[in-house]
C-alpha cells in the first residue's frame, strides 16, 4: 500500500519533464550560449557586473525555455488572443501620462510598479495570434483573411513605431509577415513589394547627395531616422556623431582579419572606441578578437539553429504549430541578420540585439520563451500516441 501511494522518484519526474526534448535544438542553443558567454566575458569583464549579470540572464532564459516547453501547443493556442490583447493594451498605455517612461527620446517603457517594455510581449504574442487566426481558417485562406491579419499586425506595429522604436517594430512586423507567408500568402503579392523596396533603396543610394543635402526633409520619417539613413550611406558626414558607431564597427571588423587579435586582445574594444560594445555592437568586438574564423563558427551555429527550427516546423502536427514554429524560427534569423547588418554598415543602426551574444535581460527572456515554444512543438509530435 505504501509503495502504491508513495510519490514518484525525482529521477522519474525529471525524465518525464525532459521527455521529447529535441536534442539537436538543445545542442545549437548550448553552442550559441557558450559563444555568447565567451564574447561577453571578453567584451565586458571590465564593465561592472555585465558578465555575471549575463550569466544570470542566460540561466533565467534556460529556465523560461524549460517551463514554456512544458506547455502543450493546445494551451498556447488558448493563450493567443488574451496575450495579444494584453500586449496591444500595454503598448498603448505607454502613451498615457504618468505611466509611460521616456528614455533617450523614446517612450517604450511602462511603470506598473515594476518597469516593463510591453513591445517585447508582442514579439511572441503576434505570431501566436496570427497562427491562431489562420488555424481557425484551416484549408484555403481567403483574401479577406489576409486583410484582417494585416490589420491585426499593422495596428500595434504603428503604435511601436510612434514610440519610436523602429528596431522592435521591425521584429514584430517580420514575425507577423512570416506567419502570413507560411499560411499561403501569394508570391504575386510578395514580389511586387520586394521589387518596390529594391527600387526605392537603389533610388536613395543613387541620389544620396541630393536627398541628404541640408534642408531636405523626407516625408513619413523623423529627422533622426533620416539622419541615420544618410549616415549609413556616408558615415563620414558625421564621424563623431551617428557615423561614429558605423565607422568604429567597420574598423573593428576589418582589423580582426582571418583569425582575430585573440581573446581579450581587441584594442578597439578595450580602448572603448566601440560604443555599446556589450549590447548592440558586441558583434564588432567579437569580429575583432575572433576574426573570420570565429564569425564562421557563429554563423554555423545560427544556421544550424534556424535549420533545426524549420525542420521542427515542417514536422509539426497542426496548422497552428507549423505556422508558429516557422515564424519563431525565422524571427531568430531576423535578429541575427539585422544586428550583423547594422554593425557591418549595410543596414541603418537600430536597437536590435544579437541573439545569445548581446547583453540584455528582457531580450534574453523573450529568446528563451521563443525557444521554449519551438521545444513544445517538437515535444507535441514526439509524445503523440502512435
Amino acid at each position: 500500500m505504501n509503495a502504491v501511494l508513495s510519490r514518484p522518484k525525482l529521477a522519474w519526474r525529471l525524465r518525464r519533464a525532459f521527455a521529447g526534448f529535441d536534442i539537436p535544438l538543445l545542442l545549437a542553443v548550448l553552442m550559441l550560449g557558450t559563444i555568447g558567454l565567451v564574447a561577453m566575458y571578453s567584451a565586458g569583464f571590465d564593465d561592472g557586473t555585465r558578465f555575471p549579470d549575463q550569466v544570470r540572464n542566460m540561466a533565467l532564459a534556460l529556465g523560461v525555455l524549460f517551463l514554456s516547453a512544458q506547455v502543450p501547443p493546445q494551451k498556447l493556442q488558448r493563450l493567443a488572443v488574451p496575450l495579444y490583447v494584453a500586449g496591444v493594451l500595454l503598448v498603448a498605455m505607454t502613451a498615457l501620462p504618468g505611466l509611460g517612461i521616456t528614455k533617450k527620446g523614446a517612450t517604450r517603457w511602462l511603470n506598473l510598479g515594476v518597469v516593463i517594455q510591453p513591445s517585447e510581449i508582442l514579439k511572441i504574442a503576434m505570431p501566436l495570434m496570427l497562427a491562431w487566426w489562420f488555424h481557425k481558417r484551416e484549408g484555403q485562406p481567403r483574401v479577406r483573411d489576409f486583410v484582417v491579419a494585416a490589420v491585426l499586425l499593422l495596428a500595434p506595429v504603428a503604435v511601436v513605431v510612434k514610440q519610436p522604436d523602429l528596431g522592435t517594430a521591425l521584429l514584430i512586423l517580420a514575425s507577423g509577415v512570416y506567419v502570413m507567408f507560411f499560411a499561403g500568402l501569394s508570391w504575386k503579392l510578395v514580389l511586387p513589394v520586394l521589387a518596390t523596396g529594391a527600387v526605392v533603396v537603389a533610388a536613395v543610394v543613387l541620389n544620396e547627395h541630393r536627398l541628404c543635402a541640408p534642408g531636405v526633409n523626407w516625408p513619413l520619417l523623423r529627422d533622426y531616422q533620416q539622419h541615420r539613413i544618410c549616415t549609413l550611406l556616408d558615415p563620414t558626414t558625421d564621424p563623431l556623431g551617428k557615423g561614429f558607431h558605423i565607422i568604429q564597427g567597420m574598423i573593428a571588423i576589418g582589423s580582426g582579419g582571418v583569425t582575430g587579435k585573440g581573446f581579450m586582445q581587441g584594442t578597439q574594444t578595450h580602448l572603448e572606441f566601440i560604443p555599446e560594445r556589450t549590447t548592440d555592437f558586441i558583434f564588432a568586438a567579437f569580429c575583432e578578437e575572433f576574426g573570420l574564423v570565429g564569425v564562421g563558427v557563429l554563423l554555423v551555429g545560427f544556421t544550424f539553429l534556424i535549420f533545426r527550427g524549420l525542420v521542427i516546423a515542417g514536422q509539426a502536427p497542426t496548422v497552428f504549430t507549423r505556422l508558429l514554429a516557422g515564424a519563431v524560427t525565422l524571427s531568430f534569423f531576423t535578429y541575427a541578420f539585422v544586428n550583423m547588418g547594422m554593425v557591418s554598415g549595410i543596414l541603418p543602426v537600430v536597437g536590435v540585439p544579437l541573439p545569445f551574444v548581446s547583453y540584455g535581460g528582457t531580450a534574453m527572456v523573450t529568446l528563451g520563451l521563443g525557444l521554449g515554444i519551438l521545444m513544445s512543438v517538437a515535444r507535441s509530435r514526439r509524445l503523440m500516441p502512435s
